[in-house]
């Protein structure tokens, strides 16, 4: 290709002040890979493309080699089938609904668990046809509240996301494995580190999920791992060992006075007590689902964790069983006769809402908690005593320092970004849609299912963030949207230096090499930057120093120094500097540990 035709142009992306935006997001924009149309949507042109073709032959190869069939599912839903696993209703306002001239309820598809569930209806019958696994690369639509980082949370994207079909949960189990295995064969054919993760299961449900991390400071998703034993979970669902109680005889509940101590801290310096003996209070209004999934109410949610501990929100709203969660309103808070920095559970008579008590606090004696009066705290508090609870479950955060769950080493905490998640669905999908077959005994079972995606522009900006310097980008040569960047800077007394640099183009191309060809009447100094934006792994510059001084200059992009070669050896320097690069890519597929 040459670069005075290529559609797309390097430019200037001025500093935003005060902001700081991912490292991967300025340089694509800068190179000319990517261009913003609204936010959180953007367009590929023609470099980006050719690296998302790349990114999503690598991962056909991996999911063919798992069995996996390509198909392409409508971006476009009716309500209906969304309406029968109750999704409908419980998704919120980032699935985009709307109606056609027939007035008939649409969606545009976040996700294709329903669409593969009616096909499988549709097209299994009998056990013998399992299992099955199918996937697509499709564009996908979340009406994303907060759009940021470029192409890594966007709200129009394209997701390959794949569906296993299996007769049993030992046929799940094994499809599962096989695509935990595929996934970090993919990320380490785009030389992305990544771990994996537990994760929650959210909107998609089922029994297990791991993420896939890409470990990066602009990363929104906190995980704690622990070196010890390799346990790791997304924050959001991670257990910890909590620490042991003292056992303490129960003493008599005595209201104090605590004038303007409406924080733990506050508390617990003006008791002189560790925090560890003191409650914590959280009031939120849960958005509940019926059973019919068609009118949701609103119910109060009292929260209590120890006065040492934070409350996870994501344990919290799976606990309650919620669609969504919101903090309460002061208001909300004293129409139950609570006081906010001044509540417990103590005396709460009002009806309709959950008292959720994470699991450490029965176990801790003689706790300070709010008397539910401005001013004034309740000292030796005992649950079961004096006062109860809906459900008693985990609902504390893990934090960094936290001991292991299986250990007992402390865990530390870290950001990372989700490339790709994998999901156990069961029949969640499968019997509300119906999908059916006869098993060995002439019995109809539901179709067990497993759900899993990658995606793909996401994908690609954090292989931007994870290669670059401070000149621009340092595309791996899986992904690269051409392996040689071929640079003349002809010379108008001296047409030979063009005429070679054609004819080097001319043999690379029938080598099968990609070539992006500078061509342009511009500077060097431009030609020079915006080689080193754009990031094609090879570089050749051919001028009338170069041939002056041997012939041409070669460089890898990764590396600081050039070296001179004859121009007549270019085409094999390239092409041994071609089977290192792609060596190194396959030196990297491993097969990892699955300990879960």
């Amino acid at each position: 290709m040459r670069m005075s035709k290529l559609f797309s142009q390097t430019t200037y992306i001025p500093d935003k002040e005060g902001e700081k935006d991912a490292s991967s997001n300025e340089l694509m924009l800068r190179a000319g890979y990517i261009r913003q149309l609204a936010a959180g949507i953007y367009s590929y042109l023609p470099l980006a493309k050719r690296s998302i073709n790349k990114i999503e032959n690598i991962i056909r190869d991996e999911m063919n080699a798992i069995d996996g069939q390509e198909i392409t599912m409508p971006v476009v839903h009716p309500a209906e089938i969304w309406q029968q696993t109750g999704r409908w209703y419980q998704i919120g306002s980032e699935m985009s609904r709307f109606q056609d001239r027939h007035n008939r309820d649409m969606v545009l598809a976040m996700t294709h668990e329903e669409v593969v569930a009616t096909l499988a209806k549709q097209e299994i019958k009998s056990y013998k046809q399992l299992p099955a696994m199918v996937y697509h690369l499709q564009t996908k639509w979340r009406d994303e509240g907060r759009p940021r980082s470029g192409l890594i949370r966007v709200r129009e994207f394209t997701m390959k996301d794949s569906y296993s079909l299996d007769k049993d949960e030992e046929g799940l189990d094994k499809q599962y494995r096989a695509h935990y295995q595929a996934y970090f064969n993919i990320f380490n054919r785009c030389l992305l580190p990544s771990i994996a993760v537990g994760s929650d299961t959210g909107m998609m449900g089922g029994s297990q999920a791991h993420e896939y991390m890409y470990l990066t400071d602009i990363g929104e998703d906190t995980l704690l791992l622990c070196d010890s034993c390799g346990f790791a979970d997304n924050q959001q669902v991670a257990a910890f060992k909590k620490p042991q109680a003292e056992t303490e005889e129960a003493k008599p509940m005595e209201k104090v006075a605590t004038p303007d101590t409406n924080t733990i801290a506050a508390l617990a310096e003006l008791l002189d007590v560790p925090k560890s003996k003191t409650s914590k209070a959280v009031f939120m209004m849960a958005t509940i689902p019926t059973e019919d999934g068609k009118d949701d109410f609103e119910q109060f949610i009292f929260a209590v964790v120890r006065g040492d501990m934070e409350v996870n929100e994501t344990k919290l709203s799976n606990a309650a069983g919620a669609k969504s969660m919101r903090p309460a309103t002061v208001a909300e808070i004293e129409a139950i006769g609570g006081v906010a920095g001044y509540a417990s559970p103590v005396g709460i008579t009002a009806e309709d809402i959950q008292i959720i008590v994470d699991d450490l606090v029965p176990d801790s004696s003689n706790l300070v908690a709010g008397a539910n009066e401005a001013g004034y705290h309740y000292i030796n508090c005992n649950y079961g005593r004096d006062f109860e609870a809906t459900l008693v479950t985990d609902i504390a955060s893990a934090q960094e320092g936290d001991a292991c769950v299986n250990c007992g080493n402390s865990l530390k905490s870290t950001r990372g970004v989700e490339v790709g998640n994998i999901f156990k669905l069961g029949t969640k999908y499968s019997a509300a849609i119906g999908a059916q077959f006869l098993d060995n005994n002439g019995r109809q079972q539901p179709i067990i299912m497993g759900s899993y995606g990658i995606g793909v522009g996401r994908l690609l900006a954090c292989t931007a963030e994870e290669h670059h310097d401070e000149k621009g980008l340092i595309w791996p040569i899986s992904v690269a949207p051409y392996h040689v960047h071929l640079v003349v800077l002809p010379h108008k007394k001296d047409p030979s230096i063009l005429e070679q640099a054609e004819a080097v183009y001319e043999e690379l191309k029938a080598n099968g090499v990609e070539v992006l060809f500078d061509d342009r009447d511009i500077s060097p100094g431009v030609k020079f930057n915006d080689a080193d934006l754009i990031g094609i792994p090879v570089r050749v510059t051919i001028s009338s120093r170069s041939i002056k001084e041997g012939g041409s200059e070669f460089k890898l992009r990764r590396d600081a120094e050039a070296e001179m070669i004859p121009i007549a050896d270019v085409a094999g320097k390239v092409d041994a500097s071609l089977k290192m690069l792609w060596q190194e890519i396959d030196n990297g597929i491993v097969t990892v540990d699955m300990n879960f």
